[in-house]
């Protein structure tokens, strides 16, 4: 209930029962302090660099429906922009210059280091809009032994994405390898 709704269900108890106003004030001052506690951020944010960060996060939000918070955005003295956040439900992924912090983009390096798991509502839609956009799939759609179906998408400067939606629960003891042992 808003707490607006509240305050009006406690006024109209508290005109037949003074005390139930009073019994109330917890529980409103908890909704309102529900509705305006900042959100917490994730404990973990991965930091990924890129030669081209416009173009990076163009392709992000795009390819695969990453969207970016307008209000993180560091931008130097001469307009260059220096690094973004993006979201994706309740995660956040920075998206920096490649030299900051001494991480280069796999374009300029050659080396993948890492690779960023997403985990998604709807896999298959998800795996039409990155084709559509133009992301290079590196492994395509498929159902693994451990209840997951997953693809993995390269981005335009080859970071590698892997994307997945649990599709059945599997008990331990019937699983047949683990992600990356199948």
């Amino acid at each position: 209930m808003k707490p607006v709704d509240l305050a009006r269900k406690l006024r109209r108890e508290a005109a037949f029962e003074p005390a139930a106003l009073d019994r109330g004030k917890a529980v409103l001052m908890a909704a309102i302090r529900q509705q305006v506690a900042p959100r917490r951020r994730p404990t973990i944010v991965p930091q990924v660099p890129y030669e081209d960060i416009n173009a990076a996060l163009a392709f992000l939000e795009r390819a695969f429906g990453f969207r970016e918070i307008p209000t993180a955005r560091f931008v130097s003295a001469d307009g260059v922009l220096l690094h973004a956040t993006v979201e994706f439900g309740d995660s956040l992924v920075g998206v920096g210059g490649q030299g900051h912090h001494g991480a280069i983009s796999p374009m300029s390096g050659g080396v993948e280091s890492q690779f960023i798991s997403v985990q998604v509502d709807d896999v298959d839609a998800h795996y039409q809009r990155a084709v559509a956009a133009g992301a290079r799939i590196a492994d395509e759609l498929r159902d693994h032994s451990w209840g997951e179906r997953t693809y993995w998408a390269l981005d335009l400067e080859g970071h590698r994405w892997r994307f997945g939606q649990p599709i059945r629960e599997v008990p331990q003891s019937e699983s047949r390898g683990r992600p990356g042992q199948e």
